[in-house]
C-alpha cells in the first residue's frame, strides 16, 4: 500500500478552505466541480487505483490518500457518476469518460470525498 499526500493544497483553497478554481477530470475536459463547492479536508481513506469502465474484472490494489474535497450533497457535482458499491461505499468517477475512482460517497452520511490528486485544476483540450 502506498501513501499519496497532496502537499500544495493551500494554493487550491480560498480563505475559507473551499476550492478556488474549477476542478476537472484528469483524463478528459469535463468539469467535476465548480469553484467554492468543495471544502478541503484531511481525511485518510484508501482508494483503488484509477481504471476505466472496461477494466472491471481487473483486481485493484489500494492507495492511501489523505487530502480530499468534501462535498456535502452529491447534486453539487457537474459531471460525476456513481460506480461500483463496496459495503457502505460507492465510488465516484467522471461521468463523461467513466475513469475513476476519483473519490467515494459514504452511504451512511451521503457525503462525498474527492481526492485532490485524482483531479486536475486546469482545463484539458479535447
Amino acid at each position: 500500500m502506498s501513501s499519496t499526500v497532496e502537499s500544495n493544497y493551500k494554493d487550491k483553497c480560498d480563505g475559507s478552505g473551499k476550492n478556488k478554481s474549477k476542478i476537472y477530470c484528469q483524463f478528459c475536459p469535463s468539469v467535476i466541480l465548480n469553484p467554492g463547492m468543495g471544502t478541503f479536508l484531511v481525511h485518510e481513506f484508501d482508494l483503488p487505483h484509477v481504471r476505466s469502465k472496461g477494466d472491471e474484472g481487473v483486481e485493484s490494489q489500494l492507495a492511501k490518500y489523505t487530502d480530499y474535497w468534501l462535498i456535502e450533497d452529491m447534486y453539487t457535482f457537474e459531471n460525476v457518476s456513481i460506480t461500483k458499491t463496496v459495503g457502505n461505499i460507492k465510488y465516484l468517477a467522471c461521468a463523461d469518460c467513466e475513469i475513476g475512482p476519483i473519490g467515494y460517497m459514504d452511504q451512511s452520511t451521503k457525503k462525498c470525498y474527492v481526492a485532490l490528486s485524482r483531479v486536475t485544476y486546469t482545463h484539458k483540450c479535447p
